[in-house]
């Protein structure tokens, strides 16, 4: 699968844009804060309805405009597709495929594959579990709609409960009455058991999966002189949810906040046996990062039996040269959108160059390889 060409109307710093892409390799060059890694995250919202920042819609709004619009047209197995998409300042965003509405945003993922790999990526070991669970979550959504969808329902009951816990805290704290609102709370905790087990069990398997390619990839990139191992850490099991739920309620209750659930859980990376998120050092942190996006890639390529799209943002010049070679081994055959800041030696000699561009102040050139 790949991108064929994407078309932008007042999309951060675009008034207008059409561009179009070779199914190997583009490069997009250009000095920092001129639009590169604004095409990139274009590319991501079109095929995610979400951005890699974590932008809200009305942000990637050009300045004075009320909407922005996103088209991709792309090719899955020799088929071709149009992703309309119309981000709004209020009322949210509308996405048509190939000219038909859809009614939710699980209905675009899986129509094709999109991995993002930026300079932030290489800090997912050394932060905080959020990073990891949206490592988790963004490629376990693109693969599976039910995830998606099970995933959106337990956030909204999730919030629903903390919301819940809050008033009930409020009332206590006048001294006023709460039986009604905890007889509620029961609901929710059903709720929240339904669709916490399946995002448990999910995660799970995803990371049983990922662990496999972990082993292989990161015993290239090392040489074979580490041995890495990968574990799902969830707050609590799947069959321990409701129990400890009720467990944690009093507790819940004192501070307002759902203590237990998937929510809370992370990724344990170990290098030789040793927790890599607080005892390895940067460049040990730095392998397992990059082992973790390789490995999401050859994932994808043997689930779906087809090659995702890859967006490099920048990621090169934050590499050495050992870590480069690993990367660039694996992109071999899948379309590949790269940023970079110079058109230097490493990228002219090392890199098959398709489709080259530059990137000035919101304007992009299409330049020899």
């Amino acid at each position: 699968m790949y991108i064929e060409s994407i078309t932008l109307t007042n999309f951060r710093n675009y008034e207008s844009l059409e561009l179009g892409f070779s199914d190997k390799t583009n490069i997009l060059y250009g000095e920092n804060a001129q639009g590169k890694t604004n095409v990139l995250e274009a590319a991501y919202v079109g095929a995610t309805t979400r951005s890699h920042r974590m932008a809200r819609d009305k942000d990637m709004i050009r300045f004075g405009a009320e909407e922005a619009h996103i088209r991709l047209n792309v090719k899955k197995r020799n088929v071709g597709h149009r992703i309309d998409m119309q981000l709004r300042k209020t009322n949210g965003k509308t996405v048509n495929i190939d000219g038909l509405p859809i009614r939710r945003s699980s209905e675009l993922f899986g129509l094709i594959n999109i991995i993002f790999f930026s300079p932030e990526d290489l800090s997912i070991v050394k932060e905080g579990p959020a990073e990891r669970r949206r490592f988790m979550d963004s490629e376990i959504c693109q693969l599976s709609r039910i995830y998606y969808s099970n995933l959106a329902d337990y956030n909204k009951v999730l919030n629903q409960r903390n919301n819940l816990l809050r008033e009930i805290l409020s009332r206590r704290s006048r001294h006023s009455s709460c039986e009604e609102l905890l007889e509620t709370l029961d609901i929710w905790d059903m709720q929240l058991v339904q669709y916490g087990k399946r995002i448990i069990e999910e995660r799970q398997n995803f990371i049983h999966m990922l662990y496999e390619v972990v082993e292989r990839v990161h015993e290239k990139i090392t040489g074979g002189r580490e041995k890495v191992e990968l574990r799902y850490e969830p707050s609590v099991s799947a069959d321990r949810l409701e129990e400890q739920l009720k467990a944690r309620r009093e507790s819940d209750l004192r501070y307002a906040a759902t203590s237990v659930g998937p929510q809370r859980d992370d990724i344990g990376i170990y290098i030789n046996e040793n927790d890599v998120r607080v005892f390895g050092s940067q460049g040990q942190q730095r392998t397992a990062a990059l082992t973790l996006k390789l490995a999401e890639i050859e994932l994808v390529k043997e689930m779906i039996s087809d090659t995702p799209i890859l967006l490099l943002d920048d990621v090169m010049s934050e590499l050495d040269e050992r870590r480069r070679d690993a990367l660039l081994g694996s992109i071999d055959g899948i379309q590949t959108i790269i940023t970079c800041t110079g058109y230097g030696d490493f990228i002219r000699e090392r890199m098959q160059q398709d489709r080259v561009y530059q990137v000035i102040q919101g304007k992009i050139t299409e330049t020899k390889a």
